[in-house]
């Protein structure tokens, strides 16, 4: 084998090597604020995926339902 084959099979190599190292690293998991508005009443639990906000909030029957990402609840006041 010449020294350009050995070099472009080791270019395959390496390019091979990083496109699929980068294709096993997980996505990156959003936390954030979730909203449930039930019987008149807003109420926000923090730190949940947009998956878990859907899942609570279907379960506790919310009339309406939004999620903030990477945001905090708001205590809609002053204070705390």
């Amino acid at each position: 084998m010449t020294t350009r084959g050995r070099a472009l099979v080791l270019s395959l190599l390496v390019l091979f090597a990083v496109t699929t190292a980068g294709a096993a690293a997980a996505p990156a998991v959003l936390l954030g604020a979730c909203y449930c508005r039930a019987a008149g009443s807003l109420l926000c639990t923090g730190d949940l995926t947009e998956a878990e906000c859907r899942r609570r909030c279907d379960e506790a029957l919310c009339d309406d339902w939004f999620w903030k990402e990477r945001l905090a609840c708001w205590n809609w006041g002053y204070g705390g």
